[in-house]
């Protein structure tokens, strides 16, 4: 399984069939002029919310892949008024059966509207199976008890987690939601983007360490393997 970096909290996973899309926020994103938008093509886009900093792409990468939208009811109905007719909806504690693998969707502490500033729905994370690999994408989010429930259900082999504090957790909640999930590997998201969101790199790192964690923050582009 392959995870990609495109700034902010937008994340491509690549399974061995499918591609699945995070959160399209790059052409708004300054630190996000390298990557090429068009050359975009998931299967799947996944929203965990609908503010402008996690959907400002979709319609143009959806247009171009056709790519089926995969989020709460209230995110897909704005969409699909907007000329998305591919999405399916789910709402907190719902599971689904995809061509891929299985999703959860599972609790998140934020808020949520669309980029008119009409309703989103309630925030969201996703426990995803696929490949004999389970990972947790958190969505932004608070710490919350709600994880401990993910930990005691699912082998999470990955987490996905807000360390840019401010807006989301910081690196110190992280490390607690890490242990919450039962993953000692975190990869970073929603980081850096603003200036209320920048992080010392450094010093997260050895947080991470000292609590016997791997903090992988990655570069726009930047490729890993799990």
């Amino acid at each position: 399984m392959q995870v990609t970096f495109y700034g902010h909290a937008c994340f491509e996973v690549k399974s061995m069939n499918h591609s699945l899309l995070f959160d399209p926020f790059i052409t708004p994103n300054p630190l996000a002029g390298t990557v090429d938008v068009s050359a975009l093509s998931p299967n799947y886009i996944l929203l965990s919310h609908g503010h402008e900093d996690h959907v400002a792409d979709v319609v143009t990468i959806q247009e171009q892949s056709k790519a089926k939208l995969i989020s709460n009811y209230e995110v897909v109905n704005w969409f699909g008024k907007q000329g998305i007719e591919d999405g399916h909806p789910m709402n907190h504690g719902g599971t689904y059966n995809f061509d891929f693998g299985r999703v959860k969707m599972v609790n998140a502490v934020h808020s949520s509207s669309m980029p008119d500033g009409s309703y989103g729905g309630n925030p969201a994370g996703f426990v995803i199976e696929v490949d004999q690999k389970t990972f947790y994408y958190s969505g932004d989010t608070a710490l919350h008890m709600d994880m401990k429930l993910i930990g005691e259900s699912y082998d999470i082999d990955f987490a996905l987690l807000p360390v840019g504090d401010n807006f989301t957790m910081g690196v110190e909640d992280a490390l607690i939601a890490s242990d919450f999930v039962g993953t000692d590997k975190i990869v970073a998201l929603h980081f850096d983007t603003f200036p209320y969101i920048k992080m010392d790199h450094a010093k997260a790192k050895q947080m991470a360490i000292d609590a016997g964690k791997t903090l992988i923050i990655l570069n726009i582009g930047e490729k890993i393997n799990f």
